[in-house]
């Protein structure tokens, strides 16, 4: 059962954000909101960034990421280790993004995806469960450290992202 949830946006998926902030309310979920708070023009990476790093060091259970398209969030949200960010597009691709993917962050494209449609896909999100099975081994490959690369570990022993150890 998710706990909580980190959300985050730019400007262009700020109205879709607030909208997902009252589903969220309206079925109980607590959330966190990482930003932007306004419709002014900011950076995408600053806010999907947050969201992921609280879902990396278990801040946040799950996170929810919009932006005009969804894309540069859920590339931003994937350069943290740990994070299974999936641009969803209906409840179909929600589900399967869970389902065969174990996906943590779920990124929406706030320019052209509608709130009904947001909504039916969070929940869909929310209620499947990763089937495991023969997708374990897909998942856990995608977490596996490659050849050369270190755990991406610090000092503190806090997991970090692509971008500071570069």
């Amino acid at each position: 059962m998710t706990k909580k949830v980190g959300i985050g946006s730019d400007h262009a998926g700020f109205e879709a954000k607030e909208a997902i902030k009252k589903y969220l309310t309206r079925e109980g979920i607590e959330f966190e909101d990482f930003g932007t708070f306004s419709t002014d023009s900011c950076d995408y990476p600053d806010y999907a960034r947050k969201v992921a790093d609280a879902v990396s060091k278990g801040e946040c259970d799950r996170g929810v990421l919009c932006c005009g398209s969804g894309i540069g969030v859920s590339i931003v949200a994937n350069k943290v280790r740990g994070i299974r960010a999936a641009l969803c597009h209906d409840a179909e691709t929600a589900r399967l993004s869970r389902q065969h993917n174990d996906s943590n962050v779920i990124c929406f494209a706030g320019r052209t995806t509608s709130v009904p449609t947001i909504e039916e896909s969070l929940k869909q999100w929310f209620d499947t469960p990763f089937e495991g099975g023969r997708h374990q081994k897909r998942v856990e490959k995608i977490e596996q450290v490659r050849a050369g690369e270190s755990p991406h570990t610090s000092h503190e022993g806090e997991t970090q992202s692509w971008y500071s150890i570069h």
